[in-house]
């Protein structure tokens, strides 16, 4: 699929227009960029069924562009920019405290073209009288560089598993494969993925591998063989096929999906029994006899154990639970009845309240909450206190349209620096469900952030933190917080900790969400869809919860519309 490679691009022609200073439509590329991260079907099949504008974020002119695309590969009136801007620049924009118009700046005034040179500058302190830079900034700069460098060596959760699902669709269409699945980190669902692992069988393994190396994503081929190829994507990234035999499929996609700790504990429990486990098949050591292979289940179930998730499979105490009948039933795919934290065009979404409310009962949900921003978010257009009411009136106007359907009036609203939040309870005690969030200050000492949050979340109307860590996937860490102090706050007046779903924040990720859990937490997923597409979403999130050994308990989503009204003490 070219969704990826044409987001890419509607990013960095975003980027080359707010260098000009040109007002509005940088937010428009964007939007349609993130619109087309999260489309679930092909871009060439709409091009095809003439449906471009039907996407959110999509008129007539960025339509006209994805066409463009779809013929030529290029976009005419952006070439001649992009030439003169060097490829390089690309890299400085995503560096923290930078951004584009810093990125032009530093290229103009100092010839800074990559992140090479950035790097050189900063070590030589050339940055430190310019306007607008200082010596912390130049620290900041240098922390920076070192996230980027990082984070881009490895792919976030939801761009890898769009790739590799859409490789698994293609590979589908040859009518030999019988089985076929994704293995590695990306089935443990983990938040980044360093390459793409798929474990197939089938009647010809030649015409797999052609297959594979014949698609149009494919950049590079590394290694062509019968059972294993290896390829290099447009985006970058190392995928590798395997095909094997039928009888070897359950013990291959085992052995390819735990991580290396899970692995070795699970071979170490086969030698003790006299059996060897690869990723052939488990066999009788004295005998050879193969005793199990063809499914996982099969393999789990001769060592006594019940089946374990592919989420679980981290050496975090799943081998012991399973042998002991205390594994945990985790909460399902499919499970939410609904989305803690979503964005209309009231405030930095794309698209309207009933627009957003009918995606949602398409998707099966019961409820939806509506998280736009408070007045303290400028550049997301958060909503003042008159509009924060009328947007109240129009959401409790559109549920009278709904039967067994309800659109909960929510706003995302800032923890000031003093603990503050930003609107009055009189305003606050009007809403559905106060979201609360930290948006600014993220390099405050940990107390002082700690006290900042436990003051926020005492307030008596907030039913939920957004984002505890603030974090941004390999472009900002997390700010320093005392999450075990929140977690039990939280516990103790009946607040929920998001487990954030978008793919830059993942935000509880795992570890921190089973601690919370651990400590009383029940858990809200929000999506931070700022378009419908996103709402999708949902699937990262329940992955967290997953990974985090959560149970449908543990997770708020799970509440049905009576459910969610009585937890939240909603009158009708």
């Amino acid at each position: 699929m070219k969704n990826l490679e044409i987001a890419s691009l509607f990013y960095k022609i975003a980027d080359l227009l707010e260098m000009q200073n040109v007002k509005w439509k940088p937010q428009a590329y964007r939007r349609a960029a993130q619109s087309l991260e999260a489309l679930e079907r092909d871009i060439e099949e709409l091009w095809k069924e003439g449906t471009l504008k039907e996407i959110p974020g999509v008129g007539e002119g960025i339509a006209r562009h994805i066409d463009e695309f779809l013929r030529r590969g290029k976009i005419r009136p952006f070439e001649a920019i992009m030439r003169k801007i060097p490829k390089g620049l690309g890299e400085l924009m995503e560096i923290e405290s930078i951004g584009p118009k810093k990125a032009f700046f530093l290229y103009k005034k100092l010839k800074i073209k990559n992140l090479g040179d950035l790097e050189a500058a900063v070590k030589r302190h050339k940055l430190g009288g310019l306007p607008g830079f200082g010596e912390k900034s130049e620290q900041n700069i240098l922390k920076g560089i070192g996230m980027y460098k990082s984070g881009h060596e490895r792919m976030l959760l939801g761009k890898a598993l769009s790739i590799a699902e859409g490789i698994v669709d293609e590979l589908k269409k040859n009518r030999g494969i019988e089985r076929i699945a994704i293995a590695g980190s990306l089935r443990r669902m983990k938040e980044t993925i360093g390459d793409i692992d798929i474990l197939a069988t089938a009647e010809n393994a030649e015409e797999v591998m052609d297959a594979f190396v014949n698609m149009p994503d494919v950049r590079d081929v590394l290694a062509k063989g019968t059972t294993k190829t290896t390829v290099v994507l447009n985006s970058g990234v190392q995928a590798d096929v395997r095909v094997l035999k039928d009888s070897e499929f359950g013990s291959a996609l085992q052995y390819f999906t735990g991580n290396k700790e899970h692995n070795i504990k699970l071979r170490e429990i086969a030698i003790k029994r006299g059996l060897k486990l690869s990723e052939y098949g488990l066999f009788e050591k004295k005998t050879g006899r193969r005793i199990a292979g063809k499914t996982e289940e099969e393999i789990y179930a001769k060592f006594g154990m019940k089946y374990i998730e592919p989420e679980l499979r981290e050496d975090r105490g799943e081998l012991q639970a399973a042998m002991q009948g205390k594994l945990p039933k985790i909460i399902s795919y499919g499970s939410a009845k609904g989305d803690f934290h979503v964005h209309s065009n009231w405030s930095e979404g794309s698209e309207g309240i009933e627009e957003i409310a009918n995606a949602a009962k398409n998707i099966g949900y019961e409820w939806i909450c509506l998280t736009d921003h408070s007045k303290s978010e400028r550049i997301a257009h958060g909503l003042d206190e008159e509009k924060v009411l009328k947007q109240i009136a129009e959401i409790r106007r559109i549920n009278r349209k709904f039967r067994d359907f309800r659109i909960l009036a929510g706003s995302e609203v800032d923890i000031k620096a003093d603990g503050g939040l930003d609107f009055s309870n009189e305003i606050l005690k009007k809403l559905d469900v106060v979201v609360v969030a930290v948006h600014s200050g993220f390099k405050s000492a940990k107390g002082q952030m700690t006290a900042r949050v436990l003051d926020g979340i005492n307030n008596k109307y907030v039913k939920i933190i957004a984002h505890p860590t603030g974090r941004l996937i390999g472009k900002r860490e997390g700010y320093e917080i005392d999450l075990e102090r929140v977690f039990e706050a939280c516990a103790k007046r009946g607040v929920m900790p998001e487990i954030n779903a978008y793919p830059e924040r993942t935000d509880l990720n795992d570890a921190n969400a089973k601690r919370a859990i651990e400590l009383g937490c029940r858990l809200a997923i929000g999506t931070d869809a700022h378009s419908i597409g996103q709402l999708h979403y949902m699937r990262l999130g329940i992955a967290m919860a997953r990974r985090a050994w959560a149970g449908g308990k543990d997770i708020a989503n799970t509440l049905n519309l009576k459910e969610i009204e009585n937890l939240l003490k909603l009158r009708e």
